[in-house]
């Protein structure tokens, strides 16, 4: 049966602009909230509002979610007014955070008595890729249910993986996480030596980005670094948040991952500043001033 109705809860950074593929898609998208003012776009653009989660699901096949933390997701999927009081049997709530994996499960096993599934389904990608419609999607869950919703999650990204049970996108986004850190930590690095050795940082970048060092954050975070742009593609507190969640799970599985807990400190430091809601380029000006540089 062809998804027509999809409902969306929460419109920051990232979820705004994926709830605004679905409209271009053709999907009859419902949306909500915490903040009313920035439904205000969408509603503009043809979206449908609703006054909660619940309202939300009760007018969709498919409810999607994009929120800060695992406490927000379990308060939009399970608590009063949430999606579980209005989601009808035989349809699926698909949440796009990034969360602990063991909450993954728990909202799942949640939703499953109602006759509900859910997909964990994080992405990547930042607001260049939320804005494209090109995230990578890593998503958890029962295989038949993400078949079904594999159409509408196109929508919004380019490269969509059924990686495991639920809990697993959450598992891999963590992993994510890990390689997006250490990959800036290696850009800020390479700016820093550059610029310390009197060579042009954005000449650098050109050519290392096109050799077998480039990554996606030295052609798309590290060129905004270098000029002094700090605004948010995606926040050093949402990050650290992240790398918290990363280096619990290394803790419950006992995981080395020195690296990981060095860009979390180096992340520590940007906040100490007073700089968590700066881009998460913002850690180039970390490792400049321990060279003795002011950012």
């Amino acid at each position: 049966m062809t998804i027509t109705r999809v409902g969306f809860i929460g419109l920051g950074i990232m979820g705004a602009p994926m709830a605004a593929n679905l409209l271009k898609a053709g999907f009859d998208v419902t949306v909500w909230n915490r903040s009313s003012s920035r439904t205000q776009p969408l509603l503009e653009a043809g979206a449908n509002g609703a006054d909660s989660p619940a309202a939300v699901a009760a007018a969709s096949e498919v409810t999607f979610s994009c929120v800060t933390n695992s406490a927000d997701v379990e308060e939009v999927a399970l608590g009063p007014g949430g999606v579980i009081e209005g989601a009808e049997a035989g349809s699926v709530y698909v949440d796009c955070s990034t969360i602990a994996p063991e909450m993954a499960r728990k909202v799942a096993a949640a939703l499953a008595k109602r006759d509900v599934a859910m997909l964990d389904a994080p992405v990547s990608g930042g607001d260049v890729g939320a804005q494209a419609g090109t995230l990578a999607i890593m998503v958890g869950g029962d295989p038949a249910t993400f078949e079904r919703c594999l159409p509408v999650l196109q929508a919004m990204g380019k490269t969509i993986v059924h990686v495991g049970p639920n809990g697993a996108g959450q598992v891999v986004k963590l992993c994510n996480q890990i390689a997006g850190g250490l990959n800036l930590l290696a850009a800020a690095e390479a700016i820093g030596l550059a610029r310390k050795a009197g060579v042009d940082p954005d000449k650098m970048l050109q050519v290392v980005s096109a050799g077998a060092a480039g990554s996606w954050m030295l052609s798309n975070l590290a060129p905004r670094a270098v000029r002094g742009d700090y605004a948010p593609g995606f926040m050093v507190d949402l990050m650290q948040k992240d790398l918290r969640l990363v280096l619990d799970e290394a803790n419950g599985t006992h995981t080395p991952l020195p690296g990981t807990a060095l860009v979390s400190q180096l992340f520590q430091s940007i906040q100490a500043e007073g700089r968590g809601a700066d881009g998460t380029q913002a850690l180039v000006d970390a490792i400049t001033k321990l060279g003795g540089a002011g950012g």
